[in-house]
């Protein structure tokens, strides 16, 4: 999931934002969505923290109350997250030099007052680059819509019954895929981090918290817990996970 947060106390400049956003996406059969936010408080914070999938910042460089910047070095040092994009977005061009000389490896500084819909454009390119070429991801398309799930975002994949496609859980949602189970497994069997534990399952052992294998009891990252291990994947599963019971 593509995900494009912008941050402005100019209500009507977030609006203006996420219009440019929706024209250029169109372009794109991509899963994507905008999230606007007003301030750099907890709600913002939230976001910063939430597993959602490759994240795009347009940071106001100050709101009512907070500075861009000292958001921009929450999200590169609190959250240790150095791989979003950060753009400050303003109408203050006294700050570009501290806001590019802080060491937070922020994409661009634009201008709200000169020419700012082209360079938007051009930083949503380069955001487009940057995505397609990160971390190994699953690329595919689904009701007209081109999704692409980075691998280690992936929780489980199961067979929908009575059909040809599966469920993918991911860690910030779910959706599905025209595929069956066995085609699924060869897409990812050359990633240790995927095992198939039953007929209709296949999960991310990364994501495995809990494993019982007396009981088959199978507890994920994000609380869920399943059932579904098979006999004949039990031996495997558990090399996987490191259990020695």
């Amino acid at each position: 999931m593509l995900n494009f947060i912008i941050c402005d106390d100019n209500v009507e400049f977030t609006k203006y934002m996420k219009d440019l956003i929706d024209k250029f996406m169109m372009n794109y059969d991509m899963d994507y969505k905008c999230i606007l936010r007003h301030d750099y408080d907890q709600k913002f914070r939230e976001v910063v923290a939430k597993e959602i999938g490759f994240k795009v910042y347009f940071l106001d460089i100050q709101t009512e109350h907070s500075s861009g910047l000292d958001a921009a070095r929450c999200i590169r040092e609190e959250f240790d997250d150095w791989v979003s994009i950060i753009v400050i977005i303003t109408a203050y061009n006294q700050y570009k030099y501290d806001a590019l000389s802080n060491r937070l490896y922020l994409l661009d500084y634009i201008n709200k007052l000169d020419n700012c819909e082209n360079k938007v454009k051009e930083v949503l390119e380069v955001s487009i680059k940057h995505y397609d070429h990160r971390y190994k991801t699953l690329s595919y398309e689904y009701n007209h819509i081109i999704h692409k799930v980075e691998y280690r975002h992936i929780i489980y994949i199961e067979k929908e019954p009575d059909s040809k496609k599966c469920k993918i859980k991911t860690t910030y949602g779910e959706n599905y895929i025209n595929a069956t189970i066995n085609q699924m497994d060869k897409i990812l069997e050359k990633d240790a981090r995927f095992v198939k534990v039953s007929r209709s399952m296949i999960i991310n052992v990364d994501q495995v918290s809990e494993y019982d294998p007396h009981e088959g009891k199978l507890v994920f990252n994000n609380g869920e817990t399943t059932y579904q291990v098979s006999r004949d994947y039990k031996k495997e599963l558990k090399q996987r996970v490191g259990c020695d019971s």
